[in-house]
Order: C-alpha cells, then structure tokens, then sequence
C-alpha cells in the first residue's frame, strides 16, 4: 500500500481508454488536484478547455473486467477562495409557459462566491440580488468521475451511464465509499468537477464551481460483479441510476439496489417488502442528456435485520 503524489498537466472531458496518467495497486493512496468545470486551476488560470475536465486516468495493476473498483475519498477540499455558479434554472425543469413568458432577464450569467475553508462557508459576492450577502455552509462533492465505460467507448463528460460520470450527486463527499464495475484493464479512474456546493438535481447546471485538492484511496474486489455504481457512507447504501428519461433512472438504481441487498443474504420477497416502505431517494442530476437517481437505505435498518 503506497502513496502517490501526482500532479495533473493533461485532462480529458471524455471518460474512456485514455493513455494512464500514473500506474497504482490496489489499497494505495493518491493525494492529486482537479480543475474546475470550466478549466480553472488553484491560482484561477485557465489551464485546458471547459467541459467538466478530469483528472486521469489512473490504472489500477490487478483490476480486470468483471471485477468492483471501490474508490474512497479521504480528503476533499476546495483549493481557491473563488466559486462561480449559474444563475437561471434549466428549462428542462421548469413548466414551458413559464419558460416562454417568465424566465428572469439578463440570461444564464454567473455569480461568484467566496469560499472560505476555514469558517467553512460560500459567500455570494456578485452580482447584487434581494440575497445580498448569502452565506451557506460548504458541502464539498465531486460532480463527475468514473471508470472506463465498456464497448471502446469514450463518453463525455457532459453525461453519465454504467460507468459513472458526470452524476452531480451531492452525496459524493469526503468519506464515502463508490463502487464501480470494472469494464477495462485497469479500471482507468477520472475524477473531476468539483462543487463547494450544490443544490439536488444540480437544477442551473452547475454547483458553485471550484478547483479541488483530493485524496483518495482505491482496492479492487477482485470476482465481484455490479452493474451500476454504488457507494455507501455512515449511513447509507446506495445505487445510482444513470438514463433519460427519469423513469429508466428509477429502475436502474431501485434494481441495483435490490440485487445488493440479494448479495447481503437478505430473501427476495423480504428485500423488495423492505424497500416498499423503508426505501429513500435523492435525486442526483437533472439537467445533463442522462438524469441521475440514487435508490437508498438505512445502514442500521439493515443492522437490526443482521445482515451488515
């Protein structure tokens, strides 16, 4: 188990076989940075295109296809004082008479933020609104990342799918753990497009947008088969459905979750008695070409019923 320290000088806004930037094994550390959605460094330099760049990816030795990639983030933080966002919700979410006849003028824009880490807050700085100086507490999480898709594909970073990619969920935080099936040699892991914060369904299309210093730490399972991504904190576990229309985003991730519960002992009939009247759902991203939905459970119902 070792520890790498790498430092970005390419990115990709399309998850796929790339070139690896760094070979690690399996149970190794990385501390490593990301730039923001737009491009934009530590120091606020634009060093690539936009498009929700990543970072990677990274080839794990002993991951092959069929096998889990579990990735856990150790350390998530922003890494500059200034944050943009959006400031218009996506028609894809609003009713069309009232795209047609009351958005607000002045199109999408932006507002900037300061963010500070160490009273752990995003302050809205401009433009002046009736919000004035709004202050929120940070909730750092990465938007988009993932592993190689299958097929040869390369995805962008604009969508997400099987493999992961730009779901904007803001349970994706310091401390939890993500699964993804592993569809390459290697697994190829990007991450990317960090928010300070980030409202569900990422509904302007953007987080307040930052730069990122990260660490995180990977281990293969090695014969253990998923079909979508999964993760679990504290308190949860979960599985996220990655489609369009929101409906398909429902059954992947509903689906995934029972066929985990079916892989911790617990009966069919009971899993799905369960989730009837115990399940929770977040909704992840809803303004990308596929919706996101995240199916979930209570760690501690899953304790009383000795199956965790």
């Amino acid at each position: 188990m070792a520890t790498h320290h790498f430092e970005p000088t390419v990115y990709y806004t399309a998850i796929g076989a790339h070139e690896p930037v760094l070979h690690i094994e399996s149970g190794d550390t990385v501390f490593t940075t990301t730039v923001d959605n737009a491009g934009y460094d530590a120091n606020d330099t634009q060093v690539t295109e936009g498009g929700n760049p990543q970072t990677g990816p990274f080839y794990i030795e002993s991951a092959e296809p069929g096998d889990t990639l579990a990735v856990h983030f150790d350390r998530i933080l922003p890494n500059r004082p200034i944050g943009r966002t959006a400031m218009t919700v996506a028609p894809n979410v609003l009713d069309p008479n009232y795209v047609a006849s009351e958005m607000p003028e002045g199109g999408r824009g932006l507002a900037e933020w300061h963010v500070d880490v160490e009273k752990w807050t995003a302050t809205l700085t401009t433009p002046e609104t009736q919000l004035g100086k709004l202050t929120l507490p940070l909730e750092p999480m990465v938007g988009c990342f993932g592993v190689a898709p299958p097929r040869g594909q390369a995805i962008s970073t604009a969508t997400s799918s099987t493999h992961g990619g730009n779901m904007d969920y803001r349970g994706f935080q310091e401390g939890v753990t993500v699964y993804f099936p592993v569809f390459v040699p290697g697994a190829l892991f990007f991450l990317g497009d960090g928010h300070a914060v980030q409202g569900d369904g990422e509904i302007v299309g953007t987080g307040i947008e930052i730069s990122f210093d990260v660490q995180f730490t990977v281990e293969v399972l090695k014969g253990k088969s998923i079909n979508w991504p999964r993760a679990e904190n504290n308190d949860y576990i979960l599985a996220a459905g990655n489609a369009r229309p929101l409906d398909q985003a429902v059954q992947h991730a509903t689906t995934e979750l029972l066929r985990w519960l079916d892989e911790l002992g617990l009966e069919k009939r009971a899993a799905h008695t369960l989730l009837g009247q115990a399940v929770e759902y977040d909704m992840g991203n809803v303004f990308d070409p596929a919706y996101t939905m995240v199916c979930k459970i209570k760690k501690s119902i899953l304790r009383d019923l000795g199956i965790m």
